[in-house]
């Protein structure tokens, strides 16, 4: 996770799993684990091996497991099923794995304010923790860690089975997507080049004679050989001023928006520049392009940009945002500064934070992408479509 959020010390959860064993076998004496204790109580008299080992190698063991795993070993006996809830233990797998999701939404995004509880401390009595209240960090898990919350996800009745496989039988109207950010315009590798250039991935079917003033008309994509869709790319600037912004290392206003002045508390107010207007009114979704190189350059009127798009639309409907957070190239680990991040990029969901997509109404994703690649725009794409009522 970022800098901001301390990560849990092992012997912290070592410390607060070691309690729990010691209140379910009081034979174990306070003191510490005495095993030939534990052998003799009648409590242990049927655990197997795995039951009686000492509590830090029961950690160690699962913290190799993945969260599937560790709680079927809650399933196993009443012991573990108490065990692997430790609050604790799975706020440790939270800090531990949140750097290594590759995506994050407006459903799963994790309580990072529940991260800042007190903690059980070398110095806390037991009383004490007895009557703090902890947040319930394995559910948190459960639901926003990509692998698990993919693996809960409920079937399809048959007949709605049925009724997709029909639906896809009627000729559905292309979707079109607005696509912007700085991430287009900042980094080294074009993400548009490379997806106009990668057939392999997402085949270009055309160009549609749908225009838009001073806009242009976008492209069609393929999805899976058999769903289009329409993508309108948005520059703040024309290519040449942003090459000769980079050369040198200038700011340049952005020409889809239009500052209004700002708010109560001192944030920009923007409003969308007639062109961009004319996009909202015709789109079903957004594609934000979020620059997520930790050298990036933070803006505060990134979240007032969006908020601005948002709510320029044709009607109530709540337009999807997809953000990509993308990086140019995936460095090799050997390259990467440990005082950024151990993937040399902004993770998600510090990408969501830092964009407060949280205060949006509007569904949301946030997907980590690499540019030179296109690894991981097949995911956001994907739940884009979802959300815009394509039976993907």
């Amino acid at each position: 996770m970022s800098a901001e959020v301390d990560p849990l010390s092992q012997s912290v959860v070592i410390r607060s799993l070691r309690r729990f064993r010691e209140k379910y076998f009081p034979s174990s004496g306070k003191g510490g684990e005495d095993e030939a204790d534990l052998d003799s109580s009648e409590e242990t008299s049927q655990l197997g091996l795995l039951d009686i080992l000492p509590v830090d190698l029961q950690f160690m063991i699962m913290t190799f497991l993945s969260p599937v795993d560790i709680c079927r070993l809650g399933a196993s006996s009443r012991y573990w099923r108490a065990m692997v809830r430790d609050p604790l233990l799975w706020r440790f797998f939270l800090l531990r794995d949140m750097p290594t999701w590759t995506s994050i939404d407006h459903m799963t995004m994790p309580q990072l304010e529940s991260l800042d509880a007190p903690l059980i401390k070398d110095g806390d009595s037991e009383d004490d923790t007895e009557t703090t209240a902890k947040p319930d960090y394995m559910a948190e898990y459960l639901r926003a860690c990509p692998s698990c919350r993919q693996r809960w996800l409920p079937s399809r009745p048959t007949y709605q089975i049925l009724t997709s496989f029909l639906q896809s039988l009627v000729p559905a109207t292309e979707p079109r997507f607005a696509m912007f950010g700085p991430g287009m315009e900042q980094l080294d590798v074009s993400l548009v080049t490379t997806l106009m250039h990668s057939p392999h991935i997402l085949p270009v079917s055309g160009t549609p004679h749908r225009q838009i003033n001073g806009i242009g008309s976008g492209i069609s994509y393929v999805y899976k050989e058999r769903h289009k869709f329409n993508i309108l790319t948005l520059y703040s600037t024309n290519r040449a001023e942003r090459e000769r912004a980079k050369m040198q290392k200038q700011y340049l206003s952005d020409k889809l928006f239009i500052c209004e002045g700002n708010d109560s508390v001192g944030r920009p107010v923007y409003s969308p520049a007639p062109q961009l207007q004319q996009v909202c009114e015709v789109v079903n979704g957004f594609i934000y392009v979020a620059n997520a190189e930790p050298w990036r350059d933070e803006r505060a009127s990134e979240l007032p940009q969006i908020q601005a798009v948002l709510r320029n639309v044709r009607d109530s409907a709540p337009r999807p945002l997809l953000v990509l957070s993308c990086i140019s190239t995936e460095e090799p680990p050997s390259l990467v500064s440990s005082s950024t991040s151990k993937t040399g990029r902004i993770y998600c969901i510090d990408m969501a934070r830092r964009l407060g997509l949280s205060q949006l109404d509007n569904p949301w994703m946030v997907q980590d992408t690499v540019a030179e690649t296109l690894s991981g725009l097949l995911d956001g794409i994907s739940w884009l479509l979802r959300c815009s009522g394509v039976n993907v």
